[in-house]
């Protein structure tokens, strides 16, 4: 620790062992995963949620549960480190505004949501005039992150990056994280990523659904199974959607073709009308997510099961037909 009395920096705390302690704000399905990860690995974790249901999940996960945000911030040694993980827009904003009432000069604030990059870019340089660092840390992994790890996009100072470098290091698989570059980096990186997955999504969702207009009655599981081996087409993608024709049958019956969109994809879309670079096939993407909310088909069904499958998002169930039974 710093002896002067000025804020402890962030280069003279790295404990010999590697193990870091950190608070999370938001203990979702991947924030909850995040803590029991990092807690499974030795870090020492503050976890907050509104409900106090939660945060006791997070304890019996090995954290250590916090009242309020005040309560988190108390319980961390300076110089803290404190993750953000809740919705993007006015939740991000509000959590980010009082932590800069709460921290103190040498603190880090990370923020591992779906944030708008040049939020990200924003929260930097307001909380810059107070000397509390940030970074910006878009996640992608998922339902999935607690058993394989995230894919971690960061954006901030390098100096930053390695102190907390551990964290990073065990919340991501092998190779699986990296400095992108200054704050907003992060997540305007993740943010293309997501406007890629749109796209991805689109066209398994459409030749899903060409083969089961088609003349042969074709078990999509099966096929999916001949794909996942050897095949140009083989993905993680294509491993979840074998699991959702396991769960829900080649006909996707129960699940209504709805598709949601966490906004990602609009920024991607915008991005690229303001460089200038033509994005066809991720702005039809994001075109047919919006068609899927007016009228109901087969291929959203498949882009609205495969998201169940590797984002935990929710699914609309088809509503009984009127006058059935149940």
């Amino acid at each position: 620790m710093a002896t002067n009395g000025s804020p402890a920096k962030f280069q003279d705390v790295v404990p010999q062992s590697g193990k870091l302690e950190m608070g999370i704000i938001g203990l979702g399905r991947m924030g909850g995963n995040m803590l029991t990860r990092l807690a499974q690995r030795g870090h020492r974790i503050v976890g907050y949620a509104r409900t106090a249901e939660t945060v006791q999940k997070a304890v019996n996960d090995g954290g250590v549960g916090a009242t309020s945000v005040e309560d988190l911030v108390s319980k961390l040694s300076a110089p803290r480190t404190v993750w953000v993980m809740v919705p993007s827009g006015k939740v991000t904003d509000d959590n980010i505004n009082l932590l800069s009432t709460l921290l103190e000069p040498g603190d880090l604030v990370i923020d591992g949501g779906n944030s708008n990059w040049k939020d990200s870019k924003r929260h930097a340089q307001e909380l810059k005039t107070k000397d509390i660092h940030f970074m910006d840390a878009g996640t992608s992994g998922g339902i999935w992150g607690l058993e394989v790890g995230y894919s971690l996009m960061v954006g901030g100072e390098r100096e930053d990056f390695e102190r907390v470098e551990p964290i990073f290091r065990d919340l991501a698989p092998e190779n699986g994280y990296g400095l992108m570059g200054p704050a907003g980096a992060g997540h305007f990186v993740k943010m293309v990523h997501n406007g890629i997955e749109y796209g991805m999504l689109q066209a398994y969702g459409e030749g899903y659904e060409i083969l089961h207009e088609s003349e042969y009655d074709l078990d999509l599981k099966d096929v999916t199974r001949v794909w996942q081996h050897g095949s140009v087409v083989r993905s993680w993608l294509l491993d979840l959607a074998a699991l959702a024709f396991e769960a829900e049958g080649s006909d996707l019956k129960n699940l209504r073709g709805y598709v949601d969109d966490s906004g990602e994809g609009r920024w991607t879309v915008e991005a690229a009308i303001e460089e200038d670079v033509p994005a066809p096939v991720i702005t039809m993407s994001l075109l047919m997510r919006f068609a899927s909310r007016q009228q109901d088909s087969y291929s959203a069904k498949v882009i609205a099961a495969l998201r169940a499958q590797f984002g935990g998002h929710a699914v609309k169930s088809e509503a009984p037909a009127p006058g059935g039974g149940g």
